[in-house]
């Protein structure tokens, strides 16, 4: 959608106005603007938050799932993200009826915990099916013997294969036709 040149000066005219934070503090506080949960998160730890808690997870699931490949890595990856905003999300939880908000807003902000809630347990739910899936296949490729075996000789004709007048058919004769898909 095309403006007009009167509407793109207003908008020029208006964005001067608009510099950003000039505190600090609102500098501090616009820093978190682009933080998302989960995965691709900028920094998965937020301000009192430690780091080693956050490992110590981490060591949990490994050493609960023992990922042996860098997909099994990742899988475990998204477990230990998903569980550590899972715990996030229960802080949250608390904090809202901890701060003595108006009863329309604690149910807003509880419903949109509960919602992220939900994507994180599902996130962790389909991680963890996956990184048994891959450990399954890997476990069943390498209880798989290599057999060395020598080809047999080709059975002979059944009764029921067709006889060699068959060759003469129309059917049996015609040339291949090829593929046009």
């Amino acid at each position: 959608m095309l403006i007009s040149e009167k509407q793109h000066e207003s908008n020029r005219r208006n964005a001067q106005h608009s510099t950003g934070p000039t505190t600090p503090e609102g500098k501090q506080a616009a820093s978190l603007n682009a933080v998302t949960y989960g995965l691709r998160t900028r920094s998965l730890l937020i301000k009192g938050e430690n780091i080693a808690d956050y490992w110590r997870l981490w060591d949990s699931l490994e050493n609960e799932w023992q990922p042996e490949t860098q997909s099994e890595c990742l899988y475990l990856e998204q477990m230990s993200v998903s569980q550590w905003l899972l715990a996030r999300m229960a802080a949250s939880e608390r904090k809202v009826y901890e701060a003595g908000l108006p009863l329309k807003s604690q149910f807003d902000l509880l419903d949109r915990i509960a919602r992220h809630t939900a994507r994180l347990e599902r996130s962790f739910t389909a991680a963890m099916h996956e990184l048994k899936q891959l450990q399954k296949e890997r476990k069943a490729q390498t209880r798989k013997p290599v057999q060395q075996t020598k080809p047999s000789a080709p059975d002979p004709h059944p009764n029921w294969a067709m006889q060699a007048a068959a060759e003469g058919h129309p059917a049996f004769s015609l040339p291949a036709a090829t593929d046009s898909r």
